[in-house]
């Protein structure tokens, strides 16, 4: 399993796309199941399943297969079997989800807000399933269903510190799929670090994608970047699932600077893209469904990952930060304060609003 670490610290592979909302058939023919099996140390294989259904098609989706890593990763770890069904809409994710309950695995594992509701109605019907729901939370009490989070403001802090320190127009921003809490999680976070680090760094206000399809539209994405940067902005945090793309090729036309979200991104536009934030969904699936396994309840059971979880960090503090091309990595000076911020992040003396 590839994992991420700061350095000298454990690992945890990338995820991509700010939610996991981008990127066909199993039940139904419309999504796709791949297995997996692994033996257990004395050669025999547990009667134990794991079954990850995606809210979208994997694809190049690297957020989406750092959860496929994880549930294979589980899947050894127990001498078990682990499955995967990826889905493409509502139908699908439904269709899945009733695949999945029928085979009864130890775990059903979902990632993705799109499987809210979805969730806490199987939880409810089914009270002897337990379930994970990643990057989202339900209302209800449930004995069988497991959520869990992430703490994107504090990365996001992070890059926003590099953003005032590199800025020369003292104007930093983000664009963003959508006007919703969970991007702008990412944005306050990068605000909020840009201001602590320097009070003459104004924060503007996001630009958003919009449009029929925010997560994936590069040309409006660029569009949208392209007037930001006209307003003044030099440091552009791109939370725009996989319409990244769009922005930071404006970047690289304008010569401004963006950084990516959940994936080392810094390959997309050389010389123009500084940093990024790292989703390990992978650590997620790991840890939480070891503690299902432990019997830990919901309640008892980790929610939250952060920094100090090693659920999330910036590129430019993993162990390969040398090989990957970010712009920040020709200024050290830069990372000893990002990670000065992440040393008192997680020791508990910087608190990121969310």
């Amino acid at each position: 399993m590839k994992a991420f670490t700061k350095r000298g610290a454990t690992a945890a592979a990338a995820g991509v796309a700010a939610i996991g909302l981008l990127l066909s058939g199993c039940a139904g023919g419309n999504s796709s199941s791949n297995s997996s099996s692994a033996s257990s140390e004395t050669g025999t294989e547990s009667n134990q399943s794991f079954i990850y259904i995606t809210s979208d098609p994997i694809g190049q989706n690297e957020f989406l297969k750092s959860g496929q890593i994880g549930i294979n990763a589980v899947a050894e770890a127990n001498g078990g079997k682990a499955k995967t069904f990826e889905s493409k809409d509502d139908e699908t994710r439904r269709s899945n989800l009733d695949q999945a309950v029928n085979e009864a695995p130890a775990v059903i594992v979902m990632l993705g807000f799109q499987f809210a509701d979805l969730a806490a109605e199987y939880a409810e019907a089914y009270p002897d399933q337990k379930f994970l729901l990643i990057d989202t939370t339900v209302e209800g009490d449930f004995d069988n269903l497991y959520t869990a989070t992430f703490r994107e403001q504090e990365p996001s802090y992070l890059l926003g510190v590099e953003a005032a320190l590199l800025s020369q127009s003292k104007k930093v921003g983000s664009v963003m799929s959508l006007d919703i809490p969970l991007l702008h999680k990412y944005n306050n976070g990068f605000a909020q670090g840009a201001t602590d680090t320097a009070s003459d760094v104004e924060a503007i206000a996001p630009q958003y994608v919009g449009g029929e399809n925010p997560f994936a539209d590069t040309a409006r994405a660029k569009e949208q970047a392209l007037a930001f940067a006209a307003t003044g902005v030099d440091q552009v945090f791109a939370v725009a699932a996989a319409a990244n793309g769009g922005i930071h090729e404006a970047a690289a036309e304008k010569g401004f600077y963006t950084y990516g979200v959940d994936a080392n991104q810094c390959g997309m536009a050389p010389g123009h893209v500084v940093d990024g934030t790292i989703k390990a969904v992978n650590k997620v699936v790991e840890t939480v469904v070891g503690e299902i396994l432990a019997g830990k309840s919901p309640k008892d059971a980790t929610s939250s990952f952060g920094l100090a979880e090693e659920g999330m960090t910036v590129v430019s503090l993993t162990d390969d930060a040398a090989d990957s091309g970010c712009v920040v990595m020709s200024h050290p000076e830069i990372i000893e304060k990002v990670e000065a911020a992440a040393k008192a992040i997680k020791a508990g003396d910087i608190t990121v609003a969310e």
